[in-house]
């Protein structure tokens, strides 16, 4: 799978690369800023973008948006120092397809890398710890509607799970099902919500706060 760093640090940038050329995932370039990524994607055609967030010229969150709205199929995963919330939240709006943060060892890394690539969404623990924390918060919905309403309480479970972070595999383990049976699951949460991917997913549990709901049974 082909990897492109994007990163202001060239030091970040070679200890990445380091990382993963002892790993399956090749890294097919290096981009300094969010629009230097822009520019190289559609030429290098990478599977998934490692992005920073804080960058001159074309921040981290900017740049995922535009890239997911152009490609999206590409997986763009943030890599970051930043444990503030705010970066958190505006990262999974634009289309992140997972959050980490840089004091991650290198086999998390690489494991975290292709988990996403594979459908995950990897999310370091410090940040799914704040996203729970945000889900307990109590939100007002609209016109009376109870967010999600069209899932069923099975379905709002997975949600919840998958919003903290864990893989599918995590999920179907606490849950005792397969793991093709909470992957359908996703499909339908996905079709019923009109959504194009669990990052989307999760961005929709955290503006609805629907993940801090306790499913009725």
């Amino acid at each position: 799978m082909k990897v492109l760093i994007v990163d202001d640090h060239l030091m970040l940038r070679k200890g990445v690369l380091s990382v993963l050329s002892n790993s399956d995932l090749e890294v097919v370039g290096e981009a300094s800023n969010g629009q230097e990524a822009l520019e190289l994607v559609p030429k290098l055609k990478p599977d998934l973008v490692l992005m920073d967030i804080n960058m001159p010229v074309l921040d981290g969150v900017e740049a995922t948006k535009k890239l997911k709205q152009l490609y999206p199929d590409l997986k763009v995963v943030i890599l970051t120092v930043s444990e503030i919330d705010k970066d958190l939240f505006e990262a999974i709006k634009a289309g992140a397809d997972g959050y980490l943060l840089k004091n991650l060892g290198p086999e998390e890394l690489v494991s975290s890398l292709r988990a996403a690539i594979s459908g995950e969404a990897p999310i370091s623990s410090v940040m799914a710890a704040k996203m729970l924390k945000e889900f307990r918060q109590p939100r007002a919905t609209t016109a009376g509607k109870q967010p999600g309403q069209q899932l069923s309480p099975r379905e709002i479970e997975v949600l919840r799970l998958a919003s903290t972070g864990l893989t599918y595999k995590e999920i179907a383990a606490k849950l005792y099902v397969a793991e093709s049976t909470v992957k359908n699951h996703m499909r339908h949460i996905l079709e019923k919500l009109h959504l194009r991917n669990r990052s989307e997913a999760v961005g929709y549990a955290i503006r609805t706060g629907l993940a801090g709901e306790p499913p009725t049974r």
